[in-house]
């Protein structure tokens, strides 16, 4: 049995704003562990399971879709965002096959830039508080007590606008400063109530070796939340028309595989991770400000499993950055004749520390 705590541990969803890229507003929606970790350290078929995981990152580099703006660093124009963000979840398993889970994030954002405070030099704005909460229930495919080969997991939940999603701070302008709402990427919630879909599956191949993977959505129905993107200003009369005067409350998706090797009690895992806020959502409309993107990342890892605690470190690592185009982008490419994309900052890397605690 703890060879399948141990494989389960490593089926761990980071859902971060992050998780998950600066300006690219892959928020995490409550999500510090799938409940895979949860379930199978209680096969006894009760119990509950505390995750917590840390992650940060840093990002600075700026792209239209997959190019690299490296004039911004050599300018000094890059915007920065410094993202500190502790998911704590709470699994509580209920027989065999059902558990359920919340999830809270506690957040901590800095950003700094000088277009947001009229090029009068490099000011940071910031926020700190609860994230937006979920709550969700699982239930295995498969008896996880008989531990098979192959087991998978299926998730359905709900994503609550806890987070603040009209966070201000103040601004630098010619005249003084002012008041307004910060940025959509450090916004701590994004003001929609969602419905979240996740898969979770792992496949033993022996003592050692396995396979994991995980697929997770949310569905976000509201279209805009109402908050200016003017930063404490009056919207201008082409934001109005694009649609970008006001924030929206996009979907935002991640898959995510690959292999776990066991050597007692230590795992070390590698695989792939795609994480994406889509441009059109499934469900409602798409106007609203949003910087819709695309990351592809490597993701080591290593597990350490003693009696009820186990202890976990990954650093997923871009090799792909994409700054997709956003709706109000086409309308504005339909109605200029010109095609326009605009541009998002991303992390190089995020490092996630964490623990998953039997209690």
């Amino acid at each position: 049995m703890k060879n399948i705590f141990l494989m389960a541990l490593l089926c761990v969803v980071y859902n971060t704003q992050a998780v998950a890229q600066g300006c690219v507003a892959i928020r995490g929606a409550g999500g510090s562990s799938c409940s895979i970790t949860g379930h199978l350290m209680h096969a006894d078929t009760s119990g509950y399971t505390l995750n917590i995981n840390t992650r940060y990152f840093k990002s600075y580099k700026h792209y239209v879709g997959t190019d690299e703006q490296k004039h911004r660093v050599a300018l000094g124009t890059e915007v920065i965002n410094h993202t500190l963000s502790m998911d704590i979840g709470l699994t509580k398993t209920i027989n065999k096959k059902w558990s359920a889970a919340i999830y809270i994030p506690v957040i901590a954002n800095d950003r700094s830039s000088l277009y947001e405070h009229a090029n009068r030099g490099r000011f940071t704005t910031s926020s700190f508080g609860i994230g937006d909460i979920r709550i969700a229930a699982y239930t295995w495919l498969k008896d996880p007590t008989k531990m098979p080969k192959f087991n998978a997991q299926v998730g359905f939940g709900v994503k609550l606008p806890t987070g603040d999603y009209r966070y201000t701070d103040r601004f630098t302008t010619a005249t003084g400063t002012v008041i307004g709402p910060v940025d959509q990427s450090i916004q701590l919630g994004d003001g929609g109530t969602g419905f979240t879909l996740e898969l979770n599956a792992y496949q033993r191949f022996g003592k050692r070796l396995s396979a994991y993977g995980n697929f997770y959505y949310l569905i976000n129905p509201r279209e805009q939340n109402g908050v200016s993107t003017a930063r404490g200003g009056t919207a201008s009369a082409t934001a109005v028309l694009y649609t970008t005067d006001v924030m929206s409350v996009p979907d935002q998706y991640l898959i995510r595989g690959g292999l776990n090797y066991q050597v007692r009690n230590w795992t070390f895992s590698g695989g792939l991770r795609f994480e994406a806020i889509p441009a059109k959502d499934l469900i409602g409309g798409n106007e609203g400000f949003r910087r819709p993107g695309e990351v592809l990342t490597i993701e080591p890892g290593i597990t350490y499993m003693f009696s009820k605690l186990n202890l976990f470190l990954t650093v997923p690592t871009a090799i792909m950055r994409n700054r997709t185009q956003s709706y109000p982008d086409q309308i504005r490419s339909s109605l200029t004749g010109t095609n326009y994309k605009g541009d998002a900052a991303f992390a190089d890397y995020s490092i996630n520390l964490g623990f998953s605690l039997r209690l």
